[in-house]
């Protein structure tokens, strides 16, 4: 909770503070990376950093944690924080590099901000990075306990024990521990990071989705090529799809994520758009072994059935399931599949139950509209749950 002296000083603040914060984030990561230019050749994914996501995702964090301090005092944002916490976890971040990150954060404030950032402002928000940093420190410290890792001791060796093409641009890496040991246990939805060595030397990582069960001997990852078109080519998807063969070892995280399958009987909506499907098809082969007797509604959309990864696995499941339904939608012009609509997904057609909870994955602009769609039919926003590849430019939008 922000302090009394703190809290009108941010109210009155932060309409400044927001209007400049990207300007802030983009000024403070180029001094963070003029200082440490490791972090950005070892740690931070460079396309982001050049598309200008991961500067918008901080703005976001930043202005969204400082809102909920002021606006909702009696609340705290635990989604956005958990998000942020499992991902930083899934990297390997340590409590120590959050001082690094106040250093540079704050001399960007005072540059950009000049004569406004007074001694009373840089208090005031100083408190405000101190008590979204803690937060994330405290839940990072349980997740590493929860992993068994100490700090920041995340990766592994594991070795490729088969590739598959999904599509074109989408392939499958079954993984297994080099040492021959069981893989770790992990919950349906959870992901990993994967560090490659790329050519010019830089380790860059990436998260994906474990597209398989818990408690099978092997991991599996799906992995969509990210093609340039008004975006660079994705570094790390692309050595993948080019260079990742069986006996090829890679380093990987152990597994994090907040996007879990829960407990209990109630209703489920899984729904999907493209390399989204992979945390859905863990949460359905999990279902699917335990031969759940509970409502799973299965949605995707994809642009074609050509470019469906995991097409007949995703069929074969939820078959499996005794009160599972699959509805399907592709895009592109002409393509057609018996079972399948034409278009964009439109949740707002299908019987619902009630009680229901919603777990979305896949391009923004599809999880925005079928949340929207959800919520216009009378479900709780706290029962909407969404998992987004790459930097979080949905921050505050729960």
């Amino acid at each position: 909770m922000l302090s009394e002296q703190s809290t009108p000083v941010i109210r009155d603040t932060l309409p400044v503070v927001g209007a400049a914060i990207g300007e802030i984030t983009e000024l403070f990561y180029a001094k963070l990376f003029d200082d440490r230019p490791e972090l950005l050749r070892d740690l931070f994914n460079r396309g982001n950093q050049a598309s200008g996501e991961q500067q918008k995702a901080l703005a976001g964090s930043i202005a969204a944690f400082a809102s909920m301090l002021v606006e909702h005092p009696e609340a705290r944002p635990d989604a956005m924080l958990a998000r942020i916490a499992n991902k930083h976890a899934s990297l390997g971040i340590t409590s120590d590099q959050y001082k690094l990150v106040h250093q540079h954060l704050f001399s960007a404030i005072a540059e950009v901000l000049g004569d406004a950032v007074t001694e009373e402002v840089a208090a005031a928000w100083d408190e405000v990075y101190w008590l979204m940093a803690n937060a994330l420190i405290a839940i990072e410290t349980r997740l590493y306990r929860g992993s068994g890792a100490a700090e920041g001791e995340v990766w592994q060796q594991m070795e490729i024990a088969e590739r598959r093409d999904e599509t074109p641009d989408t392939v499958a890496l079954v993984l297994r521990r080099t040492d021959g040991s069981p893989t770790g246990p992990f919950r349906p939805g959870q992901y990993v990071s994967v560090q490659v060595q790329l050519p010019d030397g830089a380790r860059q990582i990436r998260q994906y989705s474990l597209s398989c069960a818990p408690g099978t001997p092997q991991w599996r990852i799906t992995v969509k090529r990210v093609r340039g078109a008004a975006a660079p080519e994705g570094e790390v998807s692309s050595w993948l799809h080019e260079h990742a063969q069986v006996g090829h070892v890679l380093t990987v995280s152990a597994p994090f994520g907040d996007l879990v399958l829960p407990e209990g009987d109630g209703p489920l909506l899984l729904a999907s758009a493209g390399v989204g499907i992979t945390p859905m098809l863990a949460m359905l082969d999990h279902l699917a072994g335990e031969t759940t007797s509970r409502a799973v509604t299965v949605v995707h959309a994809d642009r074609s059935p050509a470019d469906h990864a995991h097409r007949d696995e995703q069929r074969r499941l939820v078959e499996a399931l005794p009160h599972g339904s699959l509805h399907l939608w592709y895009e592109a012009p002409g393509a057609t599949a018996p079972e399948a609509s034409t278009g964009q997904a439109d949740v707002s057609t299908l019987d619902l139950p009630e009680g229901l909870t919603a777990y979305l994955c896949g391009p923004l602009p599809f999880m925005r509209a079928v949340r929207g769609d959800l919520l216009r039919r009378g479900l709780p926003a706290e029962s909407v749950h969404y998992e987004v590849f790459g930097p979080d430019l949905w921050l505050g939008g729960e």
